[in-house]
């Protein structure tokens, strides 16, 4: 299979890496990098589990192809916030009790920052915005009221 090579800023780290030419970004993130806490769900895009944020916008990286993103700028779960210092929605979560078995989280959490920046104005907006992250578990809820107290709702 032939391969390729690629550089990447994520999390403010730059990567220089070769990888396959069909490799996802998910299996680049995950699988090369170590960065596990993306994570690999339907692996067909539906879920929400492979969330990462490139440049700002999210993307499921089960369907990016990693040599698309060369030079990219990309956000995973590990580079928004530190078990001293947790981003205002990984606060929100906890105080929403947003998560149950956490699988989902990572890229739920993802979503919702990219959705913040998108300035929902009412909890419909945050629920449709959110409608490509599913939850197995059922916290939606949780996820919602996290999602709306962060913006101000």
């Amino acid at each position: 299979m032939p391969r390729i090579a690629l550089s990447m800023t994520i999390n403010g780290a730059r990567y220089d890496i070769e990888t396959a030419s069909t490799a996802t970004l998910l299996d680049v993130i995950r699988d090369q990098l170590g960065l596990t806490g993306t994570k690999k769900g339907c692996d067909m895009g539906g879920c929400g589990a492979c969330t990462v944020l490139v440049e700002g916008r999210r993307i499921a990286s089960c369907l990016a192809l990693a040599a698309s993103f060369s030079d990219a700028v990309l956000t995973t779960i590990e580079g928004i916030g530190t078990a001293d210092r947790l981003h205002p929605l990984q606060a929100a979560f906890i105080r929403h009790d947003a998560l149950q078995c956490g699988y989902c989280t990572p890229g739920q959490i993802l979503s919702g920052i990219a959705l913040l920046s998108e300035n929902p104005r009412s909890f419909e907006e945050i629920r449709e915005g959110m409608s490509g992250n599913l939850c197995r578990c059922g916290a939606y809820p949780g996820i919602v009221a996290a999602i709306a107290e962060v913006a101000g709702l």
